[in-house]
C-alpha cells in the first residue's frame, strides 16, 4: 500500500497535469470547508439547500478558473508588466463571471430571488478568491521552475565533477605513463655501464671480482623491478636501495671510492621518487671517480628546511665546465622526474663544489606516508 502511494506521489510530482487538478481539487474543496464552517455553519444555516451551493459552486469555481491556466501560460515569458495586466484583467473578468453563476445557482436551489443588488458584495468576495488562486498559480509555478533550475544546476555539477574526475584521471595516467619513461631508462643505461664494467674485470681475468659484481648486480635488479615505477618510497629505503648499487661499484673502485653520508632522522621518513639518486650517484661515478686514478669521494646531505626537504649531492670530479651536457642521461631524466612529479614546487640546480667538483641541489615539498 505505501509503495503504490510512493509510486503515486513521485508521478504526481513528474506530471504537471497531474500537479494542476490535485491542486484544484485541494484548492476548491479547501474553499469549500472553510464557506461551510465560516456561514452556513456558523449560521446554522445547514440545509441540503446550502450545502448543495457550496458544492456547486466549488464545480463552477474549478469550471471558471480552468481558462486561466492556457493565459497564464501563454503570457509567461511576456514582460513583467505585460503579465501583470493579462493577470489582473484575466482574474477580474473572470471573477465577474463566477459571481453571476454563483448568484444564479443559488437563487436556483435556494428558491430565493431579487439577490442581484447584493452582487457587489458577492463579487469582492469572488475576486478575493480568483486573485487568491492567481497568487497561487504563479507562487507554484516560480518554485517549479527554481527546482528544475536547481535539479540542472545539480545535473551540470555533477557532470562538471565526473568530467573533471575523468581529466585528473587522465592527467594522472599521463604523468604516470611518463614517470614509467623516464624511470625505465635508468635500467637499460645503468646496466649498460655494469656490464661494461663486469666486461673489463673479465678481460683483466678478476673472476671473483666480476662474478660477486653479477650477484649484486641480480640483488639490484630484483629489488629495482619490485618496486612500482612510479610510487614514491621513504628515503631511507632509497638509501637501501642505493646501498645496493654502491656495494655493485665498491667491488669495482674499491678503496678508491669514499662515500660520507649526512642524513638526518627526520628527512629519513620524507618521501621521494624512486631511485632518484641512483642516476646522480652514476654520473659521479663515471664523471668523479672512474676518471681519477686515485678515485674520489661523493657526499649525500639531507635534511629538513621550513617543510622541504633539502638533498646536496656533491662530488670531487671536474664539475660542469659551463654546461652538464656532458653528464649525460642521469641529470636530465633527474629534472624531468621531478618535473613531471611536483610540477613547479621543486629545485633542482647544479653548482660547482668547492675547491672542485659538482654539486647538485634538490628540493621537494617534505611529505611522508602519515601526511599523504
Amino acid at each position: 500500500m505505501i509503495e503504490k502511494l510512493m509510486s503515486v506521489v513521485q508521478e504526481l510530482y513528474k506530471n504537471n497535469n497531474w500537479q494542476f487538478w490535485f491542486f484544484q481539487f485541494c484548492g476548491w474543496t479547501g474553499y469549500s470547508l472553510v464557506t461551510f464552517f465560516s456561514i452556513t455553519y456558523w449560521d446554522n444555516n445547514i440545509s441540503v439547500s446550502h450545502v448543495g451551493h457550496i458544492a456547486l459552486q466549488a464545480v463552477l469555481g474549478v469550471l471558471s478558473s480552468w481558462p486561466l491556466r492556457p493565459l497564464f501560460r501563454k503570457s509567461f515569458h511576456l514582460p513583467l508588466f505585460q503579465r501583470l495586466t493579462v493577470a489582473i484583467i484575466s482574474a477580474i473578468i473572470l471573477s465577474a463571471i463566477w459571481t453571476a453563476l454563483r448568484m444564479l445557482t443559488f437563487m436556483w436551489v435556494s428558491g430565493e430571488s431579487g439577490l442581484w443588488s447584493e452582487y457587489n458584495y458577492w463579487y469582492f468576495g469572488s475576486l478575493f478568491v480568483f486573485m487568491s488562486w492567481t497568487a497561487l498559480y504563479y507562487g507554484i509555478k516560480f518554485y517549479q521552475l527554481l527546482v528544475i533550475e536547481h535539479q540542472k544546476l545539480i545535473r551540470e555539477s555533477a557532470l562538471a565533477r565526473k568530467e573533471q574526475s575523468k581529466r585528473f584521471k587522465a592527467e594522472s595516467a599521463a604523468r604516470n605513463a611518463q614517470l614509467q619513461m623516464l624511470r625505465y631508462q635508468l635500467n637499460p643505461h645503468f646496466l649498460f655501464n655494469t656490464l661494461n664494467s663486469i666486461n673489463a674485470l673479465v678481460k683483466l681475468e678478476e673472476n671473483r671480482k666480476a662474478q660477486e659484481m653479477i650477484q649484486l648486480l641480480s640483488q639490484f635488479l630484483r629489488h629495482s623491478l619490485e618496486q612500482d615505477s612510479v610510487e614514491q618510497v621513504s628515503l631511507e629505503q632509497e638509501l637501501a636501495t642505493l646501498a645496493l648499487y654502491l656495494d655493485i661499484e665498491k667491488v669495482r673502485f674499491e678503496d678508491r671510492l669514499k662515500l660520507d653520508f649526512d642524513v638526518e632522522q627526520k628527512a629519513t621518513k620524507a618521501l621521494v621518487p624512486g631511485l632518484i639518486l641512483q642516476p646522480i650517484f652514476e654520473n659521479a661515478m663515471k664523471y668523479a671517480i672512474a676518471v681519477d686514478e686515485e678515485g674520489g669521494s661523493i657526499r649525500l646531505s639531507a635534511k629538513v628546511v621550513d617543510e622541504e626537504l633539502h638533498l646536496e649531492i656533491s662530488d670531487s670530479g671536474p664539475g660542469l665546465n659551463g654546461d652538464d651536457h656532458g653528464r649525460g642521461i642521469g641529470l636530465r631524466n633527474t629534472r624531468e622526474r621531478l618535473e613531471a612529479l611536483y610540477e613547479n614546487h621543486f629545485t633542482f640546480d647544479t653548482a660547482g663544489a668547492d675547491p672542485r667538483g659538482l654539486t647538485i641541489h634538490i628540493h621537494i615539498p617534505y611529505q611522508t606516508a602519515a601526511l599523504r
